[in-house]
């Protein structure tokens, strides 16, 4: 309930007065109320590697689990978060209100488990203001939907020494088709516990990248049970089974709908 109130607030909230000369908000993520854009930049053609892992430097070099490669048009924007809100709050809106316009959740990360924050803040973004504690960061990569499925979204919240808090987000347009992504198995298991639900709308059949990657998401925390909803829905849980996935965690739901859904059993 709380989530849902300030998303309704970031919708009707008027824009701060205090931005950078020049500045506006992405077309695809509402304010948080009470924010103000510190830092502000539109390049016409622009390359970004987005990390899908822990970031690292080991001799010397960059390393992450799986990236994601891509040169267009960026526009960035990083909001300085109002004192009566925390990092993760504002975060956790953004993100929601992406993924209520249908953007995918290729990637999600919390804490220590994003890696050096540093690292975050001067290797991937290019902006110092972003360094702070690693305990307090948070990072998303999604891709947005259909018509605009060429254009990912970075979003990235970091609360520093001083207690002051920022939320970065970035919309590059891909200028060439972007190859097949898929999320981490990770992120869907993070979503899932997260929210309860998974809704995979465009997955209709059970295709097999697909089903060994919600295998091993489910597989991620072994305790957990789940429904599985939508007009394949037995389809699915077969493929899953034939994946490792024990059959007492896998419920059939509803047996109508586009798409798959996932929903955890209590």
């Amino acid at each position: 309930m709380r989530l849902s109130y300030l998303l309704v607030l970031m919708f009707i909230s008027p824009f701060a007065s205090a931005d950078v000369a020049g500045s506006h908000d992405l077309d695809v993520l509402p304010r948080f109320p009470g924010s103000e854009i510190v830092n502000f930049k539109e390049q016409a053609d622009q390359e970004r590697l987005y990390p899908q892992g822990t970031i690292r430097r080991i001799s010397g070099r960059l390393r992450y689990e799986r990236e994601v490669l891509v040169q267009g048009a960026l526009t960035s924007v990083t909001y300085e978060l109002p004192a009566t809100h925390t990092a993760d709050e504002v975060f956790a809106a953004a993100r929601e209100a992406l993924q209520n316009q249908d953007a995918q959740l290729l990637y999600w990360c919390q804490g220590r488990e994003c890696g050096s924050s540093s690292l975050w803040a001067n290797s991937v973004f290019g902006n110092s203001t972003l360094y702070g504690s690693d305990n307090q960061q948070a990072y998303a990569l999604l891709r947005l939907a259909e018509p605009r499925h060429d254009s990912l979204v970075a979003i990235y919240s970091i609360t520093r020494g001083n207690r002051r808090a920022y939320l970065h987000a970035e919309l590059l347009k891909a200028d060439q088709p972007l190859a097949k992504v898929l999320p981490t198995p990770a992120t869907l298991s993070r979503q899932l516990k997260s929210t309860g639900e998974l809704r995979l709308p465009r997955q209709d059949e059970p295709q097999p990248e697909w089903t060994e990657l919600l295998a091993r998401s489910l597989n991620l925390d072994s305790t957990l049970r789940v429904s599985l909803s939508g007009a394949n829905a037995e389809a699915w849980r077969e493929a899953l089974i034939n994946e490792q996935v024990r059959a007492a965690r896998l419920e059939v739901g509803e047996s109508t709908g586009d798409g798959l859904r996932i929903d955890v059993l209590r």
